[in-house]
């Protein structure tokens, strides 16, 4: 009788342990590609493959406001083969904050019409499959609200398929003032959450005590939310006037003993006159090094999980060899 107790306890128990062993479910990934030139190498290629991406935000243009405060498009992306990556392309366009407060000689209604107009160009040029998603990148603000969501409106009806906006930390945290936005999806962006010219900070691309104070009331978000996170690193270069410039893709394995004696965490002086990355450095200007490594990144996703409890969709800004080949294929996953 005992036997059969027993047998008939295992029996149940399995299933139960069988749950207990089941994983996550994979999120599914996709990048950011921000840059004019388009190139894909092999380091590229391999990391899309093997992160079973599908999707690739590509950003075409931006949009901004010339001297004479008229509305233009600026760094428009350069002819490329499509073919290059086994993709599905989405168009990205960023458009400053200040276009849709100077709308003198334009309207939310005629920027839609040419930006979209724009997209199916390079679509065409390109040899794009049409797209069913376009993605409108801008850091709105109250007082800008009203005309960049009529432009939503606008480029909805144009279109026909998928809009999509990123979402600023500052508007989930004020989102009754700064508005939710007419769109199909919104993609919070977890970084740049803070200045780099803050000389508080310690990491400005992604603070995690700033993201879990702004995003207090992120699962009551009214519309659909993915995540955009980061994977790139800079230095924060200060000089002898306390002028700030930024220099992209700086790690703290350029900061050699032979050019730079350390002076703190992350913070480095330079040792003599020279050429970093492009930029001249005089000796005594300063830098601070801000980045993310994998430590930082797998508790902002611990973070987000706890906070979103589903299976979102990331996107890593952005891919590029330099930023992407720091991290594992496990550690993006």
């Amino acid at each position: 009788m005992h036997l059969k107790i027993k047998i008939l306890l295992w029996i149940i128990a399995i299933p139960l342990l069988t749950a207990c062993e089941k994983k996550t479910p994979s999120k599914e990934i996709s990048f950011y590609y921000w840059k004019r030139n388009v190139t894909f190498g092999k380091t590229e290629k391999d990391y899309f493959r093997k992160l079973n991406c599908e999707k690739l935000y590509i950003r075409f243009f931006d949009i901004d406001v010339d001297s004479e405060d008229y509305l233009s498009p600026k760094s428009k992306i350069a002819l490329f083969n499509p073919k290059e990556l086994d993709a599905k392309y989405i168009p990205v366009v960023f458009i400053t904050n200040r276009t849709f407060r100077k709308m003198e000689y334009s309207s939310p209604e005629s920027l839609a019409n040419s930006t979209h107009g724009l997209i199916e160009k390079i679509v065409e040029k390109n040899k794009i499959p049409s797209p069913d998603e376009i993605q409108i990148d801008c850091d709105w603000t109250t007082s800008t609200r009203e005309n960049f969501f009529t432009f939503l409106r606008e480029l909805k009806k144009l279109f026909g398929g998928k809009i999509t906006c990123t979402l600023r930390l500052h508007q989930v945290k004020d989102m009754e003032m700064t508005g939710v936005p007419p769109v199909d999806k919104v993609y919070l962006m977890c970084y740049a959450t803070s200045s780099p010219q803050d000389t508080d900070t310690q990491n400005s691309i992604l603070d995690i005590e700033l993201l879990k104070a702004y995003t207090g009331k992120l699962h009551k978000y009214p519309v659909e939310l993915d995540v955009a996170l980061p994977l790139y690193s800079w230095g924060v270069v200060t000089n002898h006037r306390g002028e700030i410039r930024l220099i992209n893709n700086v790690d703290i394995t350029d900061m050699v003993p032979e050019f730079f004696k350390q002076t703190g965490e992350n913070t480095y002086e330079a040792q003599d006159d020279f050429f970093l990355q492009g930029i001249y450095l005089n000796k005594g200007f300063t830098l601070r090094i801000e980045r993310i490594d994998p430590a930082l990144l797998n508790e902002a996703k611990s973070y987000l999980d706890s906070k979103l409890k589903k299976n979102y969709h990331i996107v890593y800004y952005h891919l590029d060899k330099p930023f992407i080949e720091r991290f594992t294929i496990d550690e993006l996953k």
